[in-house]
């Protein structure tokens, strides 16, 4: 699955850089933006808007108050679903995807990882 973490940093100790290690352990095609270039084991991070295509999941590490500016880019990237991590709970923006038709899910990746729930496909989500 591809999967975009977007808000990614380079920092250990931080959700998004975990996000990335698990991903990458569980055998998904990782892809990341985050505030400043950088890589966390061997995935780069991008800045900006880069052009992205086939994005299954987008797991959001950016708060509400900084995501109004990047709602076009992140619908028009047509994931089937962003995952609001705690913290990132935006019932506007969450809104918006559903009328896009995207699964709009509140919940913890690294706990959809640890719990074997993060491939939709498993659980017939979608």
């Amino acid at each position: 699955m591809r999967v975009l973490v977007y808000g990614a940093s380079i920092k250990p100790i931080r959700y998004s850089n975990i996000a990335m290690k698990m991903l990458k352990d569980d055998n998904h095609e990782i892809l990341a933006i985050g505030g400043r270039k950088g890589e966390v084991e061997g995935i780069e991070i991008q800045t900006g808007q880069p052009e992205l295509e086939d994005i299954h999941t987008i797991t959001l590490y950016v708060g509400p108050a900084r995501q109004v500016d990047h709602y076009d880019y992140l619908l028009r990237l047509s994931p089937k679903r962003i995952i609001f991590n705690p913290g990132t709970e935006n019932l506007e923006f969450e809104r918006m995807c559903t009328e896009a038709g995207i699964y709009a899910q509140s919940a913890c990746t690294l706990v959809l990882l640890r719990t074997g729930q993060f491939n939709m496909k498993k659980n017939n989500t979608l």
